[in-house]
């Protein structure tokens, strides 16, 4: 027998007529006419050089080479079933699967310890790792199975990277309590924090977060729009680094809102309204599009999503879901 020729289709019709001893019935297991069934076991029958069947009364009978085929047949056809039809349902609680994610310190302060707590409940055997994100390398970590998904601002990802959006991330300017360029120097303002002057905020020399070590970022190019430029004078990797920093300096600094709001008073923070226009930033879950329908990715993307969704009161709503 040729087998790079075979028609694998032909070995199901064998197994309906192991089970039924019949064409007809066969065929009504199978979905096939009768005629079909008796096609196909003409060519099997060519194809392994082997009657295969004979018949008995009413019955077909399986020959001695037949009945040597039926039962590691049998056996791979429902392995093949078993593996056809998808991943298995994913259990947390019995599970002890390890994830691991890569991201900004901003989700150590804002995701982990939350997480941390539900997964103590309900999955007590799932291990998680948090590592830094580069931004600049994030996809290579990826692709390579280095981390299961990024936590990071949308950019423009490869269309073999699927996401899904988590919240939007607007800014805030921090700085230390009663900092003596700013004392009597706050506007009214919409939000909840009073604004800052523009040539003020330019003024004070200011701390960056970048892992890369870059000097400027997109608070520079949003003060370019406006025709103004600051100075940055420090940076650091991490966002726990810039505003401790910042609580005993006289820098100042752009950081997400949310993470400034939870540490501000623990730290020593005031905060400020931005005084020019800074368009908020999607923080999504990126990952290789090869994870999109394993069931423990999908459920650890839903607890994650759930757990930051309060992150985004206040913020223009969220398209969508995984894209």
């Amino acid at each position: 027998m040729n087998f790079s020729t075979f028609d694998l289709n032909l070995l199901r019709v064998f197994n309906a007529l192991m089970r039924e001893g019949s064409t007809v019935k066969a065929g009504d297991r199978l979905g096939l006419s009768q005629p079909a069934v008796s096609n196909a076991l003409a060519r099997l029958r060519h194809a392994l050089d082997d009657p295969l069947f004979v018949r008995q009364g009413q019955r077909l009978v399986p020959t001695h080479f037949a009945l040597g085929l039926d039962a590691p047949l049998q056996q791979h056809l429902e392995a093949l079933e078993v593996m056809l039809a998808g991943p298995p349902r994913f259990d947390p609680g019995a599970s002890d699967h390890h994830f691991r994610l890569s991201g900004a310190d901003f989700f150590s302060e804002m995701l982990m310890p939350i997480l941390a707590g539900r997964l103590s409940q309900i999955a007590p055997d799932i291990r998680v790792q948090l590592v830094d994100l580069v931004p600049d390398s994030y996809v290579d970590t990826i692709e390579r199975y280095q981390v299961d998904f990024a936590l990071l601002p949308k950019g423009a990802f490869p269309e073999w990277v699927a996401w899904q959006p988590l919240f939007w991330s607007d800014f805030v300017v921090i700085a230390r309590q009663d900092h003596p360029q700013l004392k009597g120097q706050s506007q009214p303002c919409a939000g909840p924090h009073p604004g800052v002057p523009l040539e003020l905020f330019c003024a004070i020399d200011q701390v960056l977060f970048s892992p890369e070590g870059r000097f400027e970022a997109m608070g520079d190019a949003a003060l370019a729009r406006v025709g103004a430029a600051r100075r940055v004078v420090m940076t650091l990797p991490s966002f726990a680094g810039v505003y401790r920093t910042v609580a005993v300096s006289d820098l100042i600094a752009l950081i997400p809102r949310q993470l400034a709001e939870k540490v501000a008073q623990d730290v020593g923070l005031a905060c400020y309204t931005p005084p020019f226009p800074l368009e908020p930033a999607l923080i999504v879950a990126a990952w290789h599009r090869r994870y999109s329908a394993s069931p423990a990715h999908c459920w650890l993307r839903e607890q994650i999503a759930e757990l930051t969704q309060p992150l985004n009161a206040g913020l223009p709503p969220l398209d969508g879901g995984a894209c």
